[in-house]
C-alpha cells in the first residue's frame, strides 16, 4: 500500500467518533481533538510522522482557505451598498451604536474561529464542540466591539457551513449545494433541532421575539438546514450571475430576496409586526420591478434605504444569511464538484512513488 493510499485513512469512520461530549474518563478532553488524534495515530502507524506532514499541511491549507472565504463573505456583505437600513462604509444605516469600523473589528476577532470550526468538521466533531467554539467566538466578538452584537447570526450560520465544508472534505463528498446541506443535516441535524427549541434558557432578543411573534430565527434556520441560504439566497445569487449582471448586482438581488422571504427577528425587535410588513413589502416591490435588471433599481434601493432609516429598521438577519449565501457560492466556485476531492488531499508524487508500507 502506498502513502497516498494510507492517507485516505483520514476519510474512514473512527470507532467512537459519535460518542457524546462527556464520554470517557477525562471529560475535560475536547472530543473533537480525541477524534483527530486517533486519525493521526492511524496514519502514523502506516506511513510515519515524517511522511504524514504533507497530509497535515493540505488539511491545514484547506481549513485556512475556508476561513478566508468566510471572512471575505462577511466583508462582501459589509461593503455592499445600497443596503436598506444596514451599516456599510457609506453610512451607518439605522444604527447609531455601530459603524463599518465596528464590523471590521468584529471580523478580525472571528478570523480564527472559522478555521477552527472547519477543522472540527474535518474531525467529525459532535455538536457540543461546535457550540462551544461558537460561544467562544461570540465572546471574542463582544470583546472586540465593546459589547455590540455585529455578527451573532453569522457566527451561527457561517460557522455551521464552515464545519459542513470540513466534514464534506473528510468524506470526499463532491461539493454541491445539495450535498453540503445534506452533510450538515445528516451529522448535526438532530442536535440543531434540539438547539432551536424556544425553551432554551438563553435570553436573547431573537428568542424573545420568536416567542412573542411566533417567528423563526437563526436557530430555526439551522434546524431546517439553512433553507433561506440554499433555497433563497444562493439561487438568487446564481440567477443574477447567470443573467450576466455580475457579483455586485447578484448580492443586491440576493439581499432583497432574503428580505422578502425571511421572518427577521432583528426587524420584529426594532419595528414589530408593522416593521416586518414594511420590509417585506419594500423588498417584494423591488423584486417585482425586476431587481437589478430594472433601469432604476439603484434609485428604488436608495428609497428603501431612506425609509428604513426613518423607521429604524435594520434587516440584520437577512444580512447574515447573505454572507452565508456568499460563502456557499464562493466555495462551490473554489472547489467544483469534479475536482474538489482530488488535488488538495493528495500526497506529493515522489512520496507515493518511492515509499511503500
Amino acid at each position: 500500500m502506498t502513502i497516498a493510499t494510507a492517507a485516505k485513512l483520514r476519510a474512514l469512520p473512527v470507532a467512537g467518533a459519535d460518542l457524546p461530549a462527556n464520554c470517557g474518563a477525562d471529560n475535560s478532553v475536547n472530543p473533537g481533538a480525541r477524534i483527530g488524534a486517533r486519525i493521526d495515530a492511524r496514519i502514523d502507524a502506516h506511513i510515519g510522522a515524517d511522511a504524514r506532514r504533507p497530509v497535515l499541511r493540505n488539511r491545514r491549507r484547506f481549513c485556512l482557505e475556508v476561513g478566508q472565504l468566510a471572512v471575505a463573505s462577511l466583508h462582501a456583505e459589509l461593503t455592499l451598498h445600497p443596503k436598506p437600513g444596514l451599516v456599510s462604509p457609506v453610512d451607518n444605516g439605522s444604527h447609531d451604536d455601530m459603524d463599518a469600523g465596528t464590523f471590521l473589528r468584529s471580523m478580525f476577532s472571528l478570523r480564527h474561529y472559522f478555521v477552527r470550526i472547519c477543522e472540527a468538521g474535518l474531525d467529525n466533531a459532535p455538536f457540543p464542540v461546535l457550540k462551544r467554539l461558537g460561544i467562544e467566538a461570540e465572546q471574542r466578538m463582544l470583546g472586540a466591539t465593546a459589547g455590540i452584537n455585529t455578527h451573532r447570526g453569522a457566527i451561527f450560520s457561517v460557522g455551521l457551513l464552515c464545519a459542513a465544508l470540513g466534514l464534506a472534505r473528510r468524506h470526499r463528498t463532491p461539493l454541491s449545494a445539495q450535498a453540503l446541506r445534506q452533510t450538515l443535516m445528516q451529522r448535526w441535524g438532530a442536535d440543531l433541532g434540539a438547539h432551536s427549541s424556544i425553551a432554551d434558557k438563553a435570553d436573547t432578543h431573537g428568542l424573545r421575539v420568536a416567542a412573542r411573534y411566533a417567528v423563526g430565527g437563526a436557530r430555526e434556520e439551522g434546524a431546517l438546514g439553512l433553507p433561506s441560504v440554499f433555497e433563497v439566497g444562493l439561487p438568487a445569487l446564481q440567477a443574477t450571475l447567470a443573467a450576466g449582471r455580475g457579483i455586485y448586482h447578484a448580492r443586491i438581488d440576493a439581499l432583497f430576496a432574503l428580505m422578502a422571504h425571511i421572518s427577521d427577528t432583528n426587524i420584529f425587535h426594532r419595528g414589530g409586526a408593522a416593521g416586518a410588513q414594511t420590509v417585506r413589502r419594500q423588498a417584494q416591490q423591488f423584486l417585482t420591478a425586476g431587481g437589478t435588471a430594472a433601469p432604476a433599481w439603484h434609485t428604488h434601493a436608495m428609497a428603501s434605504h431612506r425609509l428604513f432609516i426613518e423607521h429604524k429598521l435594520s434587516p440584520g438577519g437577512a444580512a447574515d444569511l447573505l454572507a452565508a449565501s456568499c460563502l456557499v457560492q464562493a466555495a462551490l466556485q473554489r472547489w467544483p464538484a469534479t475536482s474538489a476531492q482530488q488535488a488538495d488531499e493528495r500526497l506529493p508524487s515522489h512520496l507515493s512513488r518511492n515509499i511503500n508500507v
